[in-house]
């Protein structure tokens, strides 16, 4: 299984729901359509005849109905609009000190997204090496693409100087039991030196 930095930083936020039904139900919706239509097909027609064309009343109500019709579609498919910021209280710049740990944003998701796994594999070698040790691989791959151009795959010498021995044999070799958080903490500090 493959992750990439935009997997672990994006965020995992779900469609909000089913779309809200106006009320009224169909006959309503049907009724507010035939109207619309039949109030633009005048302005068109009037607009025609004014300039002096002639076009087929059912063209012209075929073509209104088929732009009602994709205004419809388009507006299904739109994104939800963005939530709307809050009321802030606090002045001069600072925050509250309060936080909406419910809230869903992509930090809390990115961190969520390293939290359970290696909570998952804190007592698994296999599951450590399947789940966490290839997405560490990628997170040095970026930083070495990034700050030096090259990747492990691209120019293996260079990355191996650039990562130095301890987290070159770490990335590159399972290990025999899963790292404890200090050396966990140990890689992360080599991995942020890149």
């Amino acid at each position: 299984m493959s992750t990439s930095i935009d997997d672990l930083l994006g965020s995992g936020e779900e469609p909000a729901g089913a779309a809200e039904q106006p009320s009224g139900g169909r006959a309503r919706r049907l009724l507010r359509t035939a109207a619309i239509t039949a109030a633009v097909v005048v302005v068109i027609v009037v607009g025609l005849r004014a300039v002096g064309l002639r076009v087929p009343i059912w063209i012209i109500v075929a073509g209104v109905l088929a732009v009602l019709a994709v205004r419809r579609v388009t507006a299904a498919l739109s994104p939800p609009p963005p939530p709307r910021a809050g009321l802030r209280t606090s002045a001069g710049g600072e925050e509250p000190g309060t936080w909406n740990w419910s809230a869903r944003d992509a930090l809390r998701t990115a961190i969520n997204g390293w939290e359970r796994p290696l909570d998952w594999c804190s007592d698994n070698r296999e599951r450590f090496t399947e789940r966490v040790l290839p997405r560490l691989g990628e997170l040095a791959d970026e930083r070495l693409r990034q700050r030096h151009g090259v990747t492990r795959e691209s120019d293996p010498a260079r990355a191996r100087a650039l990562l130095g021995e301890p987290l070159w044999t770490f990335l590159g070799t399972p290990a025999r039991r899963p790292p404890t958080p200090r050396d966990l903490a140990a890689i992360v500090a080599e991995l942020e030196k890149l």
